[in-house]
């Protein structure tokens, strides 16, 4: 076979291997798509928000989980969770879609009913493919709730500052969440579009679905301050964050992973970093830090 020929041939499996990708990219598309115009409710955001929250958070039943979960003092500390899926999919052009929940602490320690969110945009460039993330978006001060429940949106790295947040058990993290940024994400992804970014990503109040739920049109900041009932309907979710501020870490070894850039910086082995660069979270090395006690659940992508 000839140089051209094995060109020719090349070429001609990469554009079958290409058509591919666009049709199974479209055709997730549009099976969210159909999904969402479907099932979309609050409720069902919020029993999916639970699911989720469920592999970022410590499972009382197995404590050594901490060690790879959003740590109980960053949960003890939150003053609102934003916990919501999106769908990226394209072939060149990109399209992205989410859908979640917000919900915020209340003067009694307890959480708010939820507003439900959404998120969406479009792009371009060299990329194909699909993808399934998960985030969780911590909250840490006052002001960061109130950007949402007063303007009814929130964008990510805007005027709020954000950063990956820590994970792990220890005076580490102890030392990260003095003095924090407003926002820490978290994330999880599923797919081959890898390194997803909430920078710039903006969260809208579904109106129309918290109008659906509570029979009448209820602003955020209503919602989010107590002036409603916390519905039966999120009880699962609230049982699953009250549950992980509850784990005893006692006999839990002290490691934490804190994102280079966080405020008290540490290594994994809970040490002062100075100026060394922290792991990438997600790579080999984050891993190995934390210990085989860290288990299967993987490291939340930054």
């Amino acid at each position: 076979m000839s140089f051209l020929d094995k060109f020719r041939e090349v070429a001609q499996k990469a554009g079958t291997q290409a058509t591919a990708f666009a049709q199974t990219s479209s055709r997730q598309i549009n099976e969210q798509a159909q999904v969402a115009r479907a099932g979309f409710s609050l409720p069902k955001e919020c029993e999916k928000a639970a699911k989720v929250l469920q592999g970022f958070l410590a499972d009382p039943e197995h404590p050594d989980s901490a060690l790879n979960s959003i740590p109980k003092a960053v949960l003890q500390q939150a003053k609102g969770l934003a916990v919501f899926t999106v769908v990226k999919a394209g072939f060149v052009w990109s399209a992205k879609a989410g859908s979640g929940v917000v919900i915020a602490r209340l003067p009694d320690g307890s959480w708010s009913a939820p507003s439900c969110i959404g998120t969406g945009g479009v792009g371009f460039g060299l990329q194909i493919g699909a993808d399934l993330s998960e985030f969780v978006v911590v909250m840490n001060s006052e002001e960061a709730v109130k950007s949402f429940a007063l303007a009814g949106n929130l964008t990510i790295g805007g005027s709020l500052s954000a950063a990956a947040g820590p994970i792990g058990t220890g005076g580490a993290i102890n030392a990260a969440i003095n003095n924090p940024t407003p926002l820490f994400s978290y994330s999880r992804s599923k797919g081959l579009f890898a390194g997803v970014s909430l920078e710039g990503t903006v969260l809208v109040e579904r109106k129309e679905t918290n109008k659906d739920f509570y029979g009448q049109p209820i602003p955020a900041i209503d919602l989010l301050t107590g002036k409603v009932p916390a519905p039966e309907a999120a009880s699962a979710m609230y049982e699953v964050v009250e549950a992980a501020e509850m784990v005893d870490e006692t006999g839990v070894p002290q490691q934490a992973y804190v994102p280079t850039g966080v405020p008290g910086q540490t290594d994994a082995a809970g040490g002062a970093a100075g100026g060394v660069a922290g792991y990438d979270v997600g790579s080999a090395d984050s891993a190995a830090a934390l210990g085989a006690n860290a288990g299967n659940r993987p490291i939340f992508d930054a």
